[in-house]
């Protein structure tokens, strides 16, 4: 366990969090705002939020616990691979597969199996998410991009952040929208009620911008495309509830009483482009939906709701 103490220079009205991010590069805001929440952080002897406004002569105190030892195994699961070279690989993650190990979960993820595929993955994650620069909820299913190197992982990242990754999903929700298409703009944080979900909140929330496109009514059900602009927890499963059409199968949004038998939610991310981080050429990559959804869609087809 390590622990820093300093005063504050005179960065009138800078939160907490962006200025100890700018005191001490090597550590990422995110884990800076982990320590904040743990309460290792205190200015002036008293714990704080990540929001707390630096003044003059604070004194901090911040405290960096000694890391965990875990080790994550590589094991012998087999990848669905559109695309790999020395620097990225995309990968269609199937419905059912956790992407990185999580308490409760630390083996048969997409990094388990990840690390038997390849040794080669970015580092800038850490130990229990090398080369993961964005993820799938676990029934969630589709492209997702990898980094191999921290070159790699920087680049793409970056491209998030600037909204300049192609990301879209295909979804079969409740309901009949009456528009052909339209956008869903409104912020999402935590759930006050529920710490295990997120939700439309003024909150300490972040800005979400979802796009959405009719493609097929079935009655009582809607099929959308939908295109991200940002990346949030949850975000298309909790817009949709937002504005009143669940994500049919979900578990944690949608209603409690199953629909087509389904283990989990309607979901799958389509389509994935991106600017090769090492060449600038753009890629990009469609993949089919699952056996299991395709069969939803046929039994809508094939009945009148």
């Amino acid at each position: 366990m390590k622990t820093i103490n300093h005063y504050a220079d005179p960065e009138i009205g800078q939160r907490l969090d962006v200025y100890l991010s700018n005191c001490y590069p090597d550590i990422s805001r995110s884990q800076l705002q982990r320590l904040i929440a743990q309460g290792l952080v205190e200015i002036n002897g008293k714990k704080v939020a990540a929001k707390y406004k630096i003044k003059p002569g604070d004194y901090i105190n911040l405290t960096i616990p000694d890391p965990v030892g875990v080790s994550v195994e590589a094991e012998n699961i087999a990848l669905d691979i559109y695309f790999e070279d020395e620097d990225v690989i995309v990968i269609n993650k199937p419905r059912g597969m956790v992407v990185h190990p999580a308490e409760g979960n630390y083996t048969g993820t997409m990094v388990n199996a990840l690390l038997y595929h390849c040794r080669d993955l970015s580092g800038i994650n850490g130990v229990l998410r090398p080369g993961i620069v964005h993820r799938l909820d676990k029934d969630t299913s589709g492209l997702l991009m990898v980094a191999k190197n921290d070159l790699a992982h920087n680049n793409l990242a970056a491209q998030l952040e600037k909204r300049l990754v192609n990301r879209r999903y295909l979804a079969l929700v409740h309901g009949n929208l009456k528009q052909d298409a339209g956008t869903v703009d409104a912020p999402i944080g935590r759930d006050a009620c529920s710490r295990q979900k997120m939700a439309v909140t003024d909150r300490n929330s972040r800005s979400a911008v979802t796009h959405f496109k009719v493609l097929k009514r079935f009655g009582r059900y809607t099929l959308l495309e939908l295109k991200l602009e940002t990346g949030r927890t949850h975000q298309i499963r909790v817009h949709m509830k937002y504005i009143g059409y669940q994500v049919v199968g979900d578990p944690k949004y949608g209603p409690s009483k199953p629909h087509f038998n389904l283990d989990g939610q309607f979901l799958h991310a389509c389509l994935l482009g991106f600017a090769h981080p090492r060449t600038g050429k753009y890629l990009e990559f469609n993949a089919p939906l699952p056996d299991i959804l395709v069969k939803v869609l046929a039994e809508l087809e094939n009945q009148v709701i």
